[in-house]
């Protein structure tokens, strides 16, 4: 089935979606973006996403080209007429086209944003079998610029980090500055020592994910004790339990770092238990 798409205010097939060759999210990664989840046909968490994508608009001085209430029916919509149950809906919007290339920012006034939506469908997303095996990563330098708080459409390096993983046989990397974990190369990392989830704290230096802040939350209300703080590699690889989190995998566990087991090999206790949190209580507060 064609899918439908929203672009500048028009829901088309996707096959007739088209933007400018001078849109400067083509151009210059000039844009950002955000993935939100669909359980039960319902968006997951899409205030937290609305209000990152609002922080990134201001980190980059660019302006804000619909309303929440607007972005929530346009949301809503495409889960409606793609019938979505279980899949991502993306969104990116860009500084816009303007007449021709050039570094300096082009007038809001004059050079309309873009912004562009669709869906991904992925039924068995909640029930991946891969969350009962778990994921294996390797370690890479990290090699992106400064300001990865902001979620910007630059992902060439993850994508050549996932890539590296593939090549060497593994799942997905975790990069590494100044000797510390920053996060995976599309999610949030965290390792597990004695039932205490330790993950880096907040920075410019990595994203401040939604689903990170939701576990953190639910963990530290089921009693769990949680250190935000930097962790190497060789830490992580003494550690009972590693997992990541972000919008498309939820919580996952990670067994293998760089060709060491953790534990047993096997997922552990904590993991599991945190996945089947978040799914429960995300899913009561889904719209």
């Amino acid at each position: 089935m064609t899918r439908t798409v929203y672009v500048n205010g028009e829901y088309l097939p996707e096959n007739e979606a088209k933007i400018s060759i001078f849109d400067r999210g083509f151009l210059m990664a000039d844009g950002v973006y955000e993935v939100t989840s669909v359980l039960e046909g319902k968006l997951i968490d899409f205030d937290g996403h609305a209000v990152r994508l609002q922080r990134s608009l201001d980190e980059l001085d660019m302006q804000t080209p619909i309303s929440k209430e607007d972005l929530l029916e346009v949301h809503r919509e495409l889960v409606r007429v793609n019938e979505i149950d279980e899949g991502m809906i993306y969104l990116q919007i860009t500084r816009g086209a303007p007449d021709d290339r050039d570094f300096v920012f082009p007038d809001p006034e004059t050079t309309p944003q873009t912004i562009v939506l669709f869906t991904q469908n992925k039924p068995g997303l909640a029930n991946s079998p891969t969350a009962k095996t778990g994921i294996k990563v390797i370690s890479i330098e990290d090699e992106r610029w400064g300001r990865r708080d902001i979620k910007t459409v630059q992902l060439l390096y993850p994508s050549m980090g996932k890539m590296m993983a593939k090549k060497a046989g593994k799942d997905d990397a975790w990069m590494v500055e100044d000797g510390f974990v920053t996060e995976g190369t599309s999610n949030n990392a965290y390792i597990v020592k004695g039932n205490k989830i330790i993950t880096r704290a907040l920075s410019n230096d990595i994203l401040h994910g939604i689903t990170r802040a939701a576990v953190l939350r639910f963990a530290r209300e089921a009693q769990m004790e949680v250190e935000e703080r930097n962790f190497t590699i060789d830490e992580a690889k003494q550690a009972d339990e590693a997992f990541i989190t972000s919008a498309s995998t939820f919580v996952m566990p990670v067994v293998e770092i760089d060709g060491v087991s953790l534990g047993d090999g096997k997922v552990g206790s904590v993991t599991p238990r945190l996945r089947e949190i978040y799914l429960e209580e995300s899913l009561k507060k889904a719209i």
